[in-house]
């Protein structure tokens, strides 16, 4: 009997350093954590290699200043363009003659990176928060508008900090954005968010 409790035992450890060496239950940065790091990020610039559905690669350069603003300059053979700014999402396409297409920014999901005040830990769009050993996932969605998609965002455990994103659409399509050359004591002008001036520039 001693020598079958013995094994149980022994079981028991096994499970229990398995368990805790398992890259699921790796800790998790939370979500207080990570709303304190978006809300202190005043500007951001980096670099972007986008992945689009069907496979193909688009690169270019990210700017951010918050709240609401963000800048996406796609290098050719792209050349489209994507700014947030005054509440509205407007996106630039070269093939188009007819202007941007315009979102209101609060139906994005990245309203939720662009925000003025920024608490994960009380939002009812959060519905997934994971991680791995060096990574920590949060995936949120408007549970008023469910049928506008969802985007799941990457923050490195340590140092804390956005890795990228992956949005997914209405038709679960994905786009997945990764970040490389972070900058975050860059000074961005407000002109590279200004919808109206970029319009006209491109006309």
């Amino acid at each position: 009997m001693k020598i079958i409790l013995k094994i149980k035992i022994l079981i028991k450890i096994l499970i229990i350093i398995s368990c805790s060496s398992h890259p699921s239950l790796a800790e998790r940065i939370s979500l207080n954590k990570i709303s304190d790091y978006i809300n202190g990020l005043t500007t951001l610039q980096a670099d972007f290699e986008q992945i689009n559905s069907d496979g193909s690669i688009d690169r270019g350069k990210l700017y951010i200043r918050r709240p609401g603003r963000m800048r996406l300059e796609y290098t050719a053979p792209n050349n489209a363009l994507v700014i947030a700014g005054a509440g509205s999402v407007a996106i630039f396409d070269d093939k188009s003659k007819n202007g941007p297409t315009l979102f209101p920014l609060k139906k994005t999901p990245l309203n939720l990176l662009l925000k003025k005040n920024v608490d994960l830990s009380k939002n009812e769009m959060i519905t997934e928060h994971t991680a791995n050993n060096e990574n920590t996932f949060i995936v949120a969605k408007d549970p008023k508008r469910k049928s506008q998609g969802s985007i799941k965002m990457m923050f490195s455990n340590s140092p804390v900090s956005l890795q990228g994103w992956t949005i997914t659409n209405q038709s679960n399509q994905k786009t997945k954005i990764i970040l490389d050359k972070l900058d975050k004591k860059t000074k961005i002008p407000l002109y590279l968010f200004n919808i109206s001036a970029a319009s006209k520039n491109k006309n």
